[in-house]
Protein backbone atom coordinates (compact mmCIF):
# COMPACT_ATOMS: atom_id res chain seq x y z
CA UNK A 1 0.00 0.00 0.00
CA UNK A 2 1.22 3.41 -0.59
CA UNK A 3 1.01 5.86 2.58
CA UNK A 4 1.59 9.50 3.35
CA UNK A 5 3.67 9.29 5.76
CA UNK A 6 5.85 10.93 8.86
CA UNK A 7 9.60 9.78 8.38
CA UNK A 8 10.94 12.25 11.22
CA UNK A 9 9.77 14.95 13.35
CA UNK A 10 8.81 18.03 11.81
CA UNK A 11 9.85 17.37 8.18
CA UNK A 12 7.74 16.57 5.20
CA UNK A 13 5.36 14.09 5.01
CA UNK A 14 6.93 11.00 2.22
CA UNK A 15 5.06 8.90 -0.01
CA UNK A 16 6.44 5.56 0.94
CA UNK A 17 5.49 1.92 -0.24
CA UNK A 18 4.33 -0.28 2.93
CA UNK A 19 3.18 -3.88 2.83
CA UNK A 20 -0.79 -4.29 2.60
CA UNK A 21 -1.78 -5.62 6.30
CA UNK A 22 -3.30 -9.08 5.90
CA UNK A 23 -5.98 -9.27 8.91
CA UNK A 24 -5.74 -12.02 11.05
CA UNK A 25 -8.72 -12.62 13.97
CA UNK A 26 -11.35 -10.05 14.37
CA UNK A 27 -9.44 -7.19 12.00
CA UNK A 28 -10.41 -5.54 9.08
CA UNK A 29 -9.23 -4.22 6.39
CA UNK A 30 -10.49 -1.19 4.46
CA UNK A 31 -9.47 0.75 1.39
CA UNK A 32 -9.40 4.36 2.44
CA UNK A 33 -11.37 7.11 0.54
CA UNK A 34 -11.64 9.87 2.66
CA UNK A 35 -9.35 10.81 5.23
CA UNK A 36 -9.38 14.50 6.89
CA UNK A 37 -6.88 16.63 8.08
CA UNK A 38 -7.03 17.16 12.07
CA UNK A 39 -5.34 19.61 14.76
CA UNK A 40 -3.77 16.73 16.13
CA UNK A 41 -1.88 15.84 13.56
CA UNK A 42 0.55 18.45 13.44
CA UNK A 43 1.26 17.61 17.20
CA UNK A 44 2.03 14.31 15.93
CA UNK A 45 4.06 15.58 13.19
CA UNK A 46 5.90 17.30 15.63
CA UNK A 47 6.39 14.71 17.19
CA UNK A 48 5.47 16.08 21.24
CA UNK A 49 3.71 17.84 23.36
CA UNK A 50 4.08 21.17 25.83
CA UNK A 51 3.27 20.16 28.90
CA UNK A 52 4.51 23.32 30.69
CA UNK A 53 6.68 23.14 33.47
CA UNK A 54 6.66 18.99 33.03
CA UNK A 55 8.83 19.84 29.92
CA UNK A 56 7.71 17.79 26.66
CA UNK A 57 5.83 14.67 26.09
CA UNK A 58 7.55 13.15 23.37
CA UNK A 59 5.48 10.38 20.74
CA UNK A 60 8.75 8.69 20.44
CA UNK A 61 9.65 8.28 24.27
CA UNK A 62 5.74 6.59 24.15
CA UNK A 63 6.54 3.92 21.73
CA UNK A 64 5.28 5.05 18.80
CA UNK A 65 7.72 4.37 15.77
CA UNK A 66 7.95 6.09 12.14
CA UNK A 67 7.19 6.35 9.36
CA UNK A 68 4.16 6.89 10.30
CA UNK A 69 0.66 7.46 8.36
CA UNK A 70 -1.10 9.93 10.42
CA UNK A 71 -4.96 10.04 9.72
CA UNK A 72 -7.65 9.64 12.32
CA UNK A 73 -10.57 10.78 11.04
CA UNK A 74 -10.83 7.92 8.47
CA UNK A 75 -13.71 6.78 5.96
CA UNK A 76 -12.90 3.20 3.64
CA UNK A 77 -14.35 0.73 1.54
CA UNK A 78 -14.40 -3.01 3.21
CA UNK A 79 -11.56 -5.23 1.26
CA UNK A 80 -11.49 -8.18 3.40
CA UNK A 81 -11.87 -9.48 7.53
CA UNK A 82 -10.32 -11.98 10.01
CA UNK A 83 -11.71 -15.48 10.53
CA UNK A 84 -13.19 -14.33 13.71
CA UNK A 85 -14.70 -11.22 12.13
CA UNK A 86 -17.27 -13.73 10.23
CA UNK A 87 -20.70 -13.62 10.89
CA UNK A 88 -20.54 -9.68 12.21
CA UNK A 89 -21.91 -8.58 9.32
CA UNK A 90 -19.49 -7.80 6.89
CA UNK A 91 -19.74 -7.22 3.50
CA UNK A 92 -16.90 -6.83 0.45
CA UNK A 93 -17.42 -2.83 -0.58
CA UNK A 94 -19.29 -1.72 2.79
CA UNK A 95 -18.77 2.17 3.09
CA UNK A 96 -17.52 2.17 6.91
CA UNK A 97 -16.76 5.23 9.21
CA UNK A 98 -13.69 3.85 11.36
CA UNK A 99 -13.57 4.58 14.92
CA UNK A 100 -9.34 5.55 15.89
CA UNK A 101 -9.09 5.62 19.33
CA UNK A 102 -9.00 2.24 19.82
CA UNK A 103 -7.14 0.47 23.26
CA UNK A 104 -5.46 -3.08 23.87
CA UNK A 105 -9.10 -4.42 23.56
CA UNK A 106 -9.55 -6.98 26.25
CA UNK A 107 -9.74 -3.92 29.99
CA UNK A 108 -12.54 -3.42 31.51
CA UNK A 109 -12.59 0.10 29.54
CA UNK A 110 -12.41 -1.71 26.02
CA UNK A 111 -15.10 -4.15 27.02
CA UNK A 112 -17.54 -1.01 28.08
CA UNK A 113 -16.56 0.47 24.76
CA UNK A 114 -14.59 3.12 26.56
CA UNK A 115 -11.67 2.55 23.81
CA UNK A 116 -10.83 6.39 24.15
CA UNK A 117 -10.01 6.03 28.22
CA UNK A 118 -8.03 2.29 27.82
CA UNK A 119 -4.65 3.14 29.83
CA UNK A 120 -2.51 1.16 26.66
CA UNK A 121 -4.12 3.60 24.15
CA UNK A 122 -2.96 2.52 20.62
CA UNK A 123 -4.98 5.08 18.42
CA UNK A 124 -4.96 4.67 14.39
CA UNK A 125 -3.10 7.16 12.93
CA UNK A 126 -0.77 7.80 16.31
CA UNK A 127 0.42 4.50 17.22
CA UNK A 128 -0.15 2.79 14.50
CA UNK A 129 -0.85 3.75 10.73
CA UNK A 130 -3.93 5.93 10.02
CA UNK A 131 -5.84 6.97 7.07
CA UNK A 132 -3.26 8.57 5.16
CA UNK A 133 -2.92 5.90 3.55
CA UNK A 134 -4.58 3.82 0.17
CA UNK A 135 -5.36 1.25 3.29
CA UNK A 136 -6.02 0.87 7.03
CA UNK A 137 -6.49 -2.25 9.27
CA UNK A 138 -8.93 -1.95 12.25
CA UNK A 139 -9.05 -3.72 15.30
CA UNK A 140 -12.37 -5.46 15.05
CA UNK A 141 -16.02 -4.94 13.35
CA UNK A 142 -17.15 -2.52 16.22
CA UNK A 143 -14.84 -0.24 15.70
CA UNK A 144 -16.57 0.22 12.05
CA UNK A 145 -19.73 2.55 12.05
CA UNK A 146 -22.16 2.74 8.94
CA UNK A 147 -22.23 6.55 7.45
CA UNK A 148 -25.68 5.83 5.96
CA UNK A 149 -26.76 8.63 4.10
CA UNK A 150 -24.02 11.58 5.16
CA UNK A 151 -21.56 12.53 2.77
CA UNK A 152 -18.48 10.67 3.76
CA UNK A 153 -16.20 13.25 3.47
CA UNK A 154 -18.16 15.26 6.22
CA UNK A 155 -18.63 11.23 8.12
CA UNK A 156 -14.98 11.23 8.20
CA UNK A 157 -15.31 14.25 10.43
CA UNK A 158 -17.15 13.02 13.13
CA UNK A 159 -14.60 10.10 14.09
CA UNK A 160 -12.66 13.22 15.75
CA UNK A 161 -13.96 16.58 15.51
CA UNK A 162 -17.13 15.29 15.71
CA UNK A 163 -17.19 12.69 18.62
CA UNK A 164 -14.74 15.18 20.79
CA UNK A 165 -17.44 18.45 20.59
CA UNK A 166 -20.21 15.54 21.25
CA UNK A 167 -18.13 14.38 24.02
CA UNK A 168 -17.14 17.64 25.26
CA UNK A 169 -20.79 18.95 24.93
CA UNK A 170 -22.47 16.08 26.84
CA UNK A 171 -20.01 16.86 29.87
CA UNK A 172 -22.00 20.20 30.61
CA UNK A 173 -25.26 18.80 29.94
CA UNK A 174 -28.39 19.60 30.49
CA UNK A 175 -27.95 23.47 30.61
CA UNK A 176 -31.38 25.85 29.42
CA UNK A 177 -31.01 26.49 25.50
CA UNK A 178 -30.88 29.77 26.61
CA UNK A 179 -28.06 29.96 28.77
CA UNK A 180 -24.99 31.17 27.21
CA UNK A 181 -22.16 27.76 26.39
CA UNK A 182 -18.47 28.98 25.55
CA UNK A 183 -16.58 27.69 22.20
CA UNK A 184 -13.31 28.70 22.72
CA UNK A 185 -11.67 28.29 18.80
CA UNK A 186 -14.00 28.55 15.76
CA UNK A 187 -11.34 26.23 13.87
CA UNK A 188 -12.89 22.74 12.29
CA UNK A 189 -13.80 21.74 16.17
CA UNK A 190 -15.25 24.75 16.75
CA UNK A 191 -17.61 24.94 13.71
CA UNK A 192 -18.46 21.20 14.31
CA UNK A 193 -19.40 21.90 18.10
CA UNK A 194 -21.36 24.80 16.71
CA UNK A 195 -23.18 22.26 14.63
CA UNK A 196 -23.44 19.64 17.23
CA UNK A 197 -25.15 22.22 19.88
CA UNK A 198 -27.71 23.67 17.43
CA UNK A 199 -28.57 19.71 16.73
CA UNK A 200 -29.17 19.52 19.97
CA UNK A 201 -31.63 22.50 20.71
CA UNK A 202 -29.63 25.06 22.07
CA UNK A 203 -29.73 28.49 21.37
CA UNK A 204 -27.17 30.18 22.72
CA UNK A 205 -23.87 29.79 21.20
CA UNK A 206 -20.78 31.92 22.12
CA UNK A 207 -17.77 31.57 19.83
CA UNK A 208 -14.32 33.16 20.87
CA UNK A 209 -11.12 33.10 18.64
CA UNK A 210 -8.72 35.98 17.41
CA UNK A 211 -9.10 35.49 13.60
CA UNK A 212 -11.72 37.60 12.17
CA UNK A 213 -12.19 35.27 9.05
CA UNK A 214 -13.08 32.50 11.47
CA UNK A 215 -15.64 34.15 13.75
CA UNK A 216 -17.31 34.79 10.47
CA UNK A 217 -17.01 30.95 9.37
CA UNK A 218 -19.13 30.55 13.38
CA UNK A 219 -21.49 33.46 12.77
CA UNK A 220 -22.56 31.77 9.26
CA UNK A 221 -22.47 28.38 11.17
CA UNK A 222 -25.01 29.55 13.25
CA UNK A 223 -23.03 31.15 16.82
CA UNK A 224 -25.40 34.02 18.51
CA UNK A 225 -22.85 35.47 19.27
CA UNK A 226 -18.37 36.37 19.00
CA UNK A 227 -15.95 37.65 20.24
CA UNK A 228 -12.75 38.70 19.11
CA UNK A 229 -9.98 37.64 21.62
CA UNK A 230 -7.07 40.16 20.48
CA UNK A 231 -6.84 43.08 22.48
CA UNK A 232 -7.11 43.66 26.32
CA UNK A 233 -9.35 42.61 29.42
CA UNK A 234 -10.63 38.99 26.82
CA UNK A 235 -12.43 37.82 30.58
CA UNK A 236 -14.17 40.75 30.78
CA UNK A 237 -15.34 41.16 27.29
CA UNK A 238 -16.78 37.75 27.62
CA UNK A 239 -18.38 38.14 30.75
CA UNK A 240 -19.91 41.55 29.39
CA UNK A 241 -21.00 40.16 26.61
CA UNK A 242 -22.58 36.89 28.46
CA UNK A 243 -24.59 39.27 30.46
CA UNK A 244 -22.25 37.85 33.73
CA UNK A 245 -19.77 34.86 34.58
CA UNK A 246 -20.78 32.07 32.66
CA UNK A 247 -21.57 28.53 33.37
CA UNK A 248 -19.87 26.62 30.62
CA UNK A 249 -16.86 26.92 28.75
CA UNK A 250 -15.43 24.17 25.94
CA UNK A 251 -11.79 25.77 25.74
CA UNK A 252 -11.05 24.11 22.14
CA UNK A 253 -7.89 25.85 22.01
CA UNK A 254 -6.34 24.97 25.72
CA UNK A 255 -3.39 26.38 25.98
CA UNK A 256 -2.01 28.93 29.12
CA UNK A 257 -3.73 32.12 27.96
CA UNK A 258 -6.92 30.56 26.97
CA UNK A 259 -6.99 28.39 29.96
CA UNK A 260 -6.76 31.06 32.56
CA UNK A 261 -9.26 32.84 30.45
CA UNK A 262 -11.93 30.42 30.74
CA UNK A 263 -11.32 29.85 34.74
CA UNK A 264 -11.70 33.35 35.11
CA UNK A 265 -14.87 33.45 33.77
CA UNK A 266 -16.78 31.09 34.93
CA UNK A 267 -20.23 31.04 37.55
CA UNK A 268 -20.47 29.80 40.72
CA UNK A 269 -20.96 25.81 39.70
CA UNK A 270 -19.64 26.73 36.83
CA UNK A 271 -17.04 23.89 34.23
CA UNK A 272 -14.69 24.40 32.05
CA UNK A 273 -14.49 21.46 29.88
CA UNK A 274 -10.47 21.45 28.50
CA UNK A 275 -10.36 19.92 24.92
CA UNK A 276 -7.41 21.33 22.83
CA UNK A 277 -3.72 20.21 23.22
CA UNK A 278 -2.32 23.24 22.25
CA UNK A 279 0.46 23.50 25.59
CA UNK A 280 1.46 25.03 28.17
CA UNK A 281 -0.50 24.84 32.42
CA UNK A 282 -2.67 26.48 34.12
CA UNK A 283 -2.37 27.07 37.93
CA UNK A 284 -5.52 27.38 40.35
CA UNK A 285 -6.46 28.65 43.14
CA UNK A 286 -7.31 26.13 45.62
CA UNK A 287 -9.94 27.36 47.81
CA UNK A 288 -12.03 29.08 44.71
CA UNK A 289 -12.36 25.43 43.56
CA UNK A 290 -14.22 24.50 46.58
CA UNK A 291 -16.26 28.07 47.62
CA UNK A 292 -17.40 28.40 43.83
CA UNK A 293 -17.61 24.72 43.42
CA UNK A 294 -16.02 25.05 39.59
CA UNK A 295 -15.15 22.45 37.83
CA UNK A 296 -11.95 21.78 35.38
CA UNK A 297 -12.22 18.68 33.51
CA UNK A 298 -10.37 17.67 30.56
CA UNK A 299 -12.39 15.76 27.68
CA UNK A 300 -10.28 13.27 25.54
CA UNK A 301 -12.26 12.34 21.77
CA UNK A 302 -14.95 10.28 21.92
CA UNK A 303 -16.39 7.08 22.65
CA UNK A 304 -17.45 3.78 19.96
CA UNK A 305 -20.96 4.65 21.34
CA UNK A 306 -21.11 8.38 20.71
CA UNK A 307 -19.76 8.30 17.29
CA UNK A 308 -22.54 5.83 16.91
CA UNK A 309 -25.29 8.23 18.60
CA UNK A 310 -23.68 11.20 16.87
CA UNK A 311 -23.80 9.63 13.29
CA UNK A 312 -27.87 8.81 14.48
CA UNK A 313 -28.24 12.41 15.14
CA UNK A 314 -26.75 13.46 12.05
CA UNK A 315 -28.85 11.09 9.32
CA UNK A 316 -31.08 12.82 7.32
CA UNK A 317 -28.74 16.46 7.21
CA UNK A 318 -30.59 17.07 10.79
CA UNK A 319 -26.52 18.09 11.81
CA UNK A 320 -25.22 21.11 9.82
CA UNK A 321 -22.46 19.93 7.87
CA UNK A 322 -19.08 22.21 8.60
CA UNK A 323 -17.20 23.98 5.36
CA UNK A 324 -14.95 20.75 3.78
CA UNK A 325 -12.07 21.11 0.93
CA UNK A 326 -11.90 17.65 -0.36
CA UNK A 327 -7.73 17.47 -1.57
CA UNK A 328 -6.14 14.34 -3.11
CA UNK A 329 -4.26 12.26 -0.69
CA UNK A 330 -1.04 13.13 -2.56
CA UNK A 331 -1.54 16.71 -1.05
CA UNK A 332 -1.19 15.58 2.51
CA UNK A 333 1.87 17.71 3.32
CA UNK A 334 0.98 20.93 2.16
CA UNK A 335 -2.52 20.89 3.59
CA UNK A 336 -0.84 19.97 7.25
CA UNK A 337 1.61 22.89 6.38
CA UNK A 338 -1.54 25.19 5.93
CA UNK A 339 -3.33 24.09 8.92
CA UNK A 340 -0.43 24.57 10.86
CA UNK A 341 -0.43 28.46 9.37
CA UNK A 342 -4.06 29.21 10.41
CA UNK A 343 -4.79 29.20 6.91
CA UNK A 344 -7.97 26.54 6.62
CA UNK A 345 -12.04 27.13 7.88
CA UNK A 346 -13.67 24.10 8.54
CA UNK A 347 -11.55 21.17 7.28
CA UNK A 348 -9.54 19.95 4.61
CA UNK A 349 -10.65 16.00 3.92
CA UNK A 350 -8.23 14.16 1.90
CA UNK A 351 -9.81 11.80 -0.70
CA UNK A 352 -8.08 8.68 -2.84
CA UNK A 353 -7.86 9.27 -6.55
CA UNK A 354 -11.30 9.36 -8.41
CA UNK A 355 -12.99 10.65 -5.70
Amino acid sequence: MRAWAVVAPRQPLQEIELPTPEPTGKQVLLEVTHAGVCHSDIHVWEGEWDLGSRGKMRLLDRGVTLPLAMGHETVGRVVKWGPEAEGQGLAVGQTRIVFPWVGCGTCARCLAEEDNMCVQGKALGIFQNGGYATHILVPEPRHLVDPGDLDPALAATYACSGITVFSAINKVMPMDPDTPIVLVGAGGLGLQAIAVLKAMGHRRIVSVDVSAEKLEAARRAGATDTLDATGEDVTGRLIALCGGPVEAVIDLVNGTQTARMCFDALTKGGKLIQVGLFGGELTLPLPLMAMRALTVRGSYVGSPKELRELVRIAQGGRLPAIPITKEPLRNADSALQRLREGRITGRVVLTAEGM
